[in-house]
């Protein structure tokens, strides 16, 4: 048996594979390159798209031109006093909560990532606790709290105490916020944990190799790379906080939605139409979270991908860029 070398018509043969010289007789490459590429058609996609938007347009005629939506009323209970100082009050509540679920549940993460079996266990059983129990049941159980404690303070176990009321202290504000941190902490916890497993454990080992301390490690090592999973899974969980705020109404906290409620009863016709305020805001909140996550997943993302990702400004200037270099174009032909 020969080999290919030792067969000269093979070995002297030049590789024409993937070259014009391998193109078949008969067949000319001007020709194949002027044709048009006619793109794949999807005949039931637009079919369904054409459903969607007769929807839509039933949907938005049935919107603006039924008259129990009250747009009118809608109008002048958005911009009321009442709504305002009601939605600045979840304001300050969610903002609150979110910064101490954030920095509770890097401790409790840590805690429960620890070597130590006491805090491990500790976290665990927090975190089990109040992801089990519902959020309403923890608040109507702080508003009750001074049936079982009429005074909190501090002091020295079976020694001298300093106490207080516990009315005088805790406001609706206070109950409202730490019922909201106490359970907001647990799925954070969560999450911060999930981002720092996430992160590559080849990163920990140079950092020990090079004899970085361990608090510096989780600064500058760890954390910043951990937040690229971090943020949109927490930013989700602010969003659900500020819906979740709409439960401060049952600890007598006139939120955005107490305002809400407490209007509609003392005017039920006008119910429709503060529902849809009330709608309205939260839409208006939710979607200002959601450009700064955009803009925070941006940032970290940096080192990460090759090139950004484009803002929605970006976008707008490339794509008007390609209109007027196109009609630049076809007006010098």
């Amino acid at each position: 048996m020969t080999s290919a070398l030792e067969r000269p018509e093979i070995a002297d043969a030049p590789p024409e594979a993937g070259t014009a010289a391998s193109v078949p007789p008969g067949i000319d490459l001007r020709k194949l390159a002027e044709r048009k590429v006619v793109p794949l058609r999807h005949p039931l996609r637009w079919v369904v798209t054409a459903l969607v938007l007769v929807l839509l347009l039933n949907f938005g005629q049935t919107l603006f031109t039924n008259p129990s939506w009250e747009w009118q009323k809608v109008g002048q209970w958005l911009f009321s006093p009442a709504i305002l100082k009601g939605l600045q009050l979840t304001l300050l509540a969610t903002a609150i909560s979110a910064v101490v679920s954030f920095a509770g549940g890097i401790v409790v993460a840590l805690a429960r990532l620890s070597g130590n079996p006491v805090l491990s266990t500790l976290s665990w059983l927090y975190i089990w606790l109040f992801r089990s129990v519902p959020l309403i049941l923890v608040l109507i159980f702080l508003f009750n709290l001074g049936n079982l404690y009429p005074t909190v303070g501090i002091g020295v176990p079976f020694g001298p105490q300093w106490a207080v009321p516990t009315f005088t202290v805790l406001s609706p504000l206070v109950l409202g916020v730490i019922g909201l941190s106490l359970s907001e902490i647990a799925y954070s916890a969560e999450v911060v944990r999930a981002g720092i497993l996430a992160v590559d454990q080849g990163q920990l080992e140079a950092a020990k190799a090079l004899g970085i301390p361990s608090r510096r490690q989780f600064s500058r090592i760890v954390l910043p790379q951990a937040l690229r999973s971090i943020v949109p899974a927490y930013v989700n969980q602010i969003i659900g906080l500020i819906k979740a705020s709409s439960l401060l109404f049952y600890v007598s906290l006139l939120d955005l939605f107490g305002v809400v409620q407490n209007l509609g009863s003392t005017y039920p016709t006008d119910i429709i139409p503060l529902l849809v305020v009330a709608t309205i805001w939260y839409l208006v909140l939710t979607s200002a979270i959601s450009i700064v996550q955009y803009y925070i997943e941006r940032f970290y993302s940096r080192g990460s991908v090759r090139e950004l990702p484009l803002t929605p400004l970006q976008r707008v200037r490339r794509r008007l860029a390609g209109i007027r270099s196109t009609v630049q174009g076809n007006t010098l032909a």
